[in-house]
């Protein structure tokens, strides 16, 4: 498994993969941010450096040069019980500059009155951008919480809302 930090305007961006998908992903210059949120049965024992991760960095820079949907085309990993695993799979497709809030999420996840759920959906996420949970809003738009930060929050929906 391979991990690499990017550049990004909102700070520095690590993921860890391995040669088939995505594991996590976040604002962070350190590996030691993401591993707790790989599930036990998928976290790596030796991770190895790497300046770039093929189809995982082009679909970044993609994402950064505009291409909102770059990011959400790549194979990402994460294991959980059933209805968090669907929750992810719903995020994947919530359109770039058109953020739900989280009861609208709750809905499109088949559980209208779930609406804790979907947000633990969210703060349980491991694989940030690629599984776009900063695209949930609390009721009125108002950010709610963001496992990298509002500021890094507020400046993909401004990203995503500029394309």
């Amino acid at each position: 498994m391979y991990s690499s930090t990017l550049d990004t305007p909102a700070g520095p961006f690590t993921m860890i993969a391995d040669d088939d998908a995505l594991l996590a992903s976040g604002w962070t210059s350190t590996v030691d941010d993401l591993l707790p949120l790989v599930a036990p049965a998928l976290r790596p024992r030796q991770l190895s450096a790497r300046p770039e991760l093929g189809q995982f960095s082009r679909a970044v820079e993609q994402y950064l040069g505009g291409d909102a949907d770059a990011v959400t085309a790549v194979p990402v990993t994460q294991r959980s019980g059933p209805f968090l695993e669907h929750a992810w799979s719903v995020l994947r497709a919530v359109p770039a500059g058109a953020p739900l809030t989280y009861r609208e999420y709750a809905a499109r996840c088949g559980r209208p009155d779930a609406i804790r759920a979907a947000g633990n959906a969210c703060a349980r996420n491991a694989a940030a951008l690629f599984v776009p949970c900063h695209r949930i809003l609390r009721t009125g738009g108002f950010l709610g919480g963001f496992r990298w930060g509002l500021p890094v929050k507020q400046w993909l929906l401004d990203h995503e809302a500029r394309r």
